[in-house]
This record gives structure tokens, sequence and C-alpha cells, in this order.
């Protein structure tokens, strides 16, 4: 974004689907070894544990499902493998927000680019 006088301006780089593709199976694996650090540093309490299970599962598996979609067999394989990943991505959130509203970890340690 550029500030054109008192408009921002949105600046849009074209890119194929291919290389969209392999830039998005970098992002997620990169979201997946972020959880992992993130799960190794919550308590030990015994609640925490069952946290920390599912969030590492739901947030690993979200890259996993898209490298999976863009090695599909078909376009309704690559759907299901999608929403797949939809619904991982949102237990995540669920699990991380969980994180956050028992103080277990605070805001800047759940999403420090944010």
């Amino acid at each position: 974004m550029t500030k054109v006088g008192s408009e921002l301006k949105l600046e849009v780089t074209k890119v194929n689907n291919k290389q969209f593709a392999q830039d998005l199976e970098k992002r997620t694996l990169k979201f997946g070894v972020r959880i992992v650090q993130l799960s190794s540093i919550l308590p030990n309490a015994p609640e925490s544990l069952v946290i920390r299970k599912q969030m590492t599962k739901s947030g690993t598996s979200i890259g996993a499902n898209y490298r999976e979609a863009n090695r599909a067999r078909s376009k309704a394989d690559f759907r299901n493998r999608i929403k797949i990943c939809e619904s991982e991505a949102s237990e995540t959130q669920y699990w991380l927000e969980v994180i956050m509203d028992t103080e277990w970890l605070n805001h800047e340690k759940v999403m420090p680019e944010y």
C-alpha cells in the first residue's frame, strides 16, 4: 500500500496459480511450525495438555491438507481438501482464543506479528 495524496493505493502483484499455491504451501508450513513452537511453551497443567494436543493436530493439519489439495486427483478432491483446511483453521483459531482467554499466554505470544 502506498499513500497518494489523501488516498491509499493498493498495489497488486499478479501471480499465477502455481506460484500462489507454492507461496501458500510455504506460509502454511511456517504456520504449522509456529503452532508447534507455541504448543511447547504452554503450561504443563493437565487441562493445557489436552488443548496443546488438539491445537497442534489442527494447526499442523492445515498445511498438510493444503499440500495434498495441490496434488489432488480431481476438482472434487481438491475442494474437499480445501474444506478440510478451512475446518482445521477454524478449530485452530478456537484453541488460540481459548489459550488467550485463559491467560495461559498473552496476545503478543500467540500472535506476535499483529
